[in-house]
């Protein structure tokens, strides 16, 4: 039977699929990389009620384990039932149009759906608790979270982000009393407190911290 392409044609042939299906594979591994929640970063989120954390955080003093009940103990940080609003807003404020959303919600027995602001991909393993037994504060990640009228987010939760923390850990460990405290700044011999907060805390070796396994399951 004669030969229905040239040898040309079909080398041709060939070099174009493989180059086809590299850069589909080059298409994955940039957006695997480059993947993160939707939210726009330093773009305040829109939500049901404008909380502001300023006025919860800075003016009035409220610790974050107030509202995020599970943040030491759970991958999630954990939205506060509206119980825990209203422990306050049932006496202050109690009439305000603003809170209008959460007392119907309340007197309904329904949830109020807020928008997320930090939503990592599905295929993205993330452990609040774990980062806050080593030493990681709030502000390393979610940013002068006190002094935001409305909620936005700061980090661009790239994957290199994380690995640019995970490969050189020394430089957001703090004292564990420090770690939900807003007014914390690393010392000017950070590296040095670090290294041996590192050692304390019993920190995995950077090879394990940067493995795949660590954050995809």
């Amino acid at each position: 039977m004669p030969q229905v392409f040239s040898s040309r044609f079909t080398l041709v042939l060939r070099v174009a699929s493989i180059f086809t299906l590299g850069v589909l594979i080059a298409a994955i591994i940039v957006y695997r990389v480059n993947a993160r929640g939707d939210a726009p970063q330093d773009d305040p989120i829109d939500q049901p009620i404008p909380f502001s954390h300023k006025h919860h955080v800075r003016d009035d003093g409220i610790d974050c384990r107030y509202c995020h009940t599970s943040v030491e103990t759970s991958s999630f940080a954990g939205i506060p039932p509206l119980a825990t609003c209203m422990t306050c807003h049932s006496i202050l404020f109690n009439d305000a149009p603003m809170l209008a959303p959460l007392r119907e919600a309340f007197a309904g027995g329904k949830p109020l759906e807020w928008n997320r602001v930090h939503d990592l991909p599905d295929f993205v393993y993330f452990n609040h608790g774990i980062h806050i037994a080593k030493g990681v504060g709030c502000t390393t990640c979610h940013g002068q979270i006190d002094q935001m009228p409305l909620t936005r987010r700061v980090a661009s939760l790239y994957m290199q982000w994380c690995l640019d923390c995970h490969r050189n850990p020394e430089r957001a460990l703090r004292p564990r009393d420090q770690v939900f405290s807003v007014d914390w700044q690393p010392p000017p011999d950070q590296l040095v407190r670090g290294a041996a907060l590192r050692r304390e805390y019993g920190l995995r070796s950077t090879r394990e911290l940067t493995d795949c396994s660590t954050c995809h399951r």
